[in-house]
């Protein structure tokens, strides 16, 4: 009862972040962190990897919706793959209590940021491929440092910027999905030797994930409205940041 609790949770951050490419990292930790598994041992790196799933089973309905932009998304994916095993290390060298304050910090500037994207009209045009490609290139280093070191796919940095840079909101969750399979795979990786995996726990979450993303990635590359969806998303994020701040600071 107690897992399948978990794996409800779970499917519905799977629906939910999947719409926006996220993954679903910020809601992954802190239930698994709630649900009493170690921070650094399981929830971090069981984060990480439904992460990474999450997103990379979403790109499946937004390939075939032409949504994802391969190539200007490729200079982040391959920065963010690069950073990430090193954001993974240098966890283990910060405090958990720390490793929480600043997750509940980037949730919340991720909450901020939604919220002021929500009010803007959707973009008519684009940046150039170039100056995407060189700016991509640092933001995708920096997503997938904090990304790696929180248990994050940095899709919370990644999206904003895309919308700034011009994509439209379906592009831009279809484009941050492309570019957090990398980080989250490969963080995942740089934390895995360090990981105690209950394995029940895994096949239950991991089945939950793989539905939630499709239904989600579904619905979002059809029916959804970005606006809604934005302000949704925001409204969760202030949610979490707060009982995470509330939970590190007690």
């Amino acid at each position: 009862m107690f897992y399948a609790l978990i794996a409800v949770i779970i499917f519905a951050a799977s629906f939910l972040f999947a719409m926006l490419g996220l993954g679903g990292g910020m809601i992954y930790v802190p239930v698994l962190k709630w649900a009493g598994f170690d921070v650094k041992a399981v929830a971090i790196p069981l984060g990480l990897l439904l992460n990474g799933l999450n997103t990379l089973l979403a790109l499946i309905p937004y390939s075939r919706k032409k949504l994802v932009d391969w190539k200007g998304g490729m200079a982040m994916a391959v920065a963010a793959l690069l950073f990430a095993p090193l954001g993974a290390y240098t966890a283990q060298f910060v405090p958990v209590k720390t490793l929480l304050i600043l997750f509940a910090v980037a949730v919340l500037a991720a909450a901020v940021r939604m919220v002021f994207f929500a009010k803007n009209p959707e973009p008519e045009q684009i940046m150039p491929l170039k100056k995407r490609s060189v700016i991509g290139g640092g933001v995708g280093a920096f997503a997938g440092f904090m990304g790696g070191m929180l248990g994050l796919g940095g899709g919370f940095i990644i999206a904003p910027i895309l919308m700034w840079m011009g994509y439209k909101t379906k592009q831009a969750a279809a484009t941050t999905a492309f570019v957090v399979t990398f980080s989250s795979f490969s963080g995942y990786l740089g934390h895995v030797a360090e990981g105690h995996f209950n394995w029940t726990l895994t096949i239950i979450v991991v089945i939950a994930v793989i539905v939630g993303s499709q239904l989600g990635g579904s619905f979002m590359s059809g029916k959804a409205k970005p606006k809604w969806v934005k302000t949704l998303y925001a409204v969760v994020l202030f949610a979490v940041a707060i009982k995470l701040l509330i939970g590190a600071l007690s």
